[in-house]
């Protein structure tokens, strides 16, 4: 885990984000804050210029439109074209078919190297239908330490199935290639209270990928708990004057001020 932060930290890497308007701004100060840069681009004139400039693409469905669909598969298959790691977030998939398919249009056409959703997206896009409650995990679906083991054996198959490293987040987190995974329990209850937590671990994931080539395993593994360490820093320093915004802030300036040994000594996460 420390290795793979201080790689952000000394490459600084170009990550192109087509994500959603609702937290355009706070992705782009989390990258920022974890060490490397940012670019946000959506037009369909320029996504394969931008892209081809950047070390890694971020893709979010938070806020699809016909004009975005057409920018991520144009951009999704320049970055394939080059090489460069792609993550998509598929918010949402399973409340509306526009965004379920093209969900699962990107995994068909786009060499994505890590899914990352809650666990009812993920579902969705392995059944290759479903629903959802929209941005949020339906309860049923919760990732819990008594349905641990089978929720992991499901991610394993379905990320051996795809070639794509999955990574889940909740209460528990999961990452896996398909043949281990990464069980990861940091965060904090109230990260569920902002908006844009996972868009913003998203995007960073894109940084971490494009500084780590040799191992997006570990990379991803450690975007995730650089993230929910976070979550718990910030809330520490919350006082009863300070709400969900502040938390936000707070949250990004856990990350900016992490460093590489504090992740390593925070992390906490078992192998299966």
């Amino acid at each position: 885990m420390e290795t793979a932060f201080a790689h952000v930290r000394s490459m600084c890497p170009l990550v192109h984000n087509i994500t959603n308007y609702v937290t355009v701004n706070d992705c782009a100060n989390m990258v920022l804050a974890c060490g490397a840069s940012p670019i946000m681009s959506d037009d369909i004139g320029e996504v394969e210029e931008i892209t081809a400039i950047c070390n890694a693409l971020n893709l979010n469905i938070g806020t699809l439109n016909e004009r975005t669909v057409r920018s991520m598969f144009a951009a999704g298959k320049k970055a394939s074209e080059l090489g460069h790691p792609v993550v998509l977030d598929p918010v949402g998939a399973g409340a509306s078919g526009l965004r379920t398919e093209t969900a699962l249009g990107l995994l068909r056409e786009v060499r994505v190297s890590v899914l990352r959703g809650n666990i009812s997206e993920i579902k969705t896009l392995a059944s290759g239908s479903g629903t959802t409650k929209g941005v949020d995990a339906d309860v049923a679906d919760q990732v819990t330490e008594g349905n641990l083991d089978s929720a992991v054996d499901f991610l394993k198959d379905f990320a051996a199935r795809t070639g794509v490293i999955v990574a889940v987040t909740g209460a528990i987190d999961i990452v896996t290639d398909g043949a281990g995974a990464y069980c990861i329990r940091n965060g904090h209850p109230a990260m569920g209270t902002v908006t844009g937590t996972g868009c913003q671990l998203s995007a960073m994931l894109a940084a971490f990928l494009a500084a780590n080539p040799g191992n997006f395993l570990k990379a991803a593994a450690a975007a995730v708990s650089l993230m929910g360490l976070a979550g718990e820093k910030a809330r520490a320093r919350m006082t009863p004057l300070d709400g969900n915004s502040s938390y936000r802030n707070y949250i990004i300036d856990a990350v900016c001020t992490m460093t590489p040994a504090a992740l390593q000594e925070g992390a906490k996460y078992e192998m299966r």
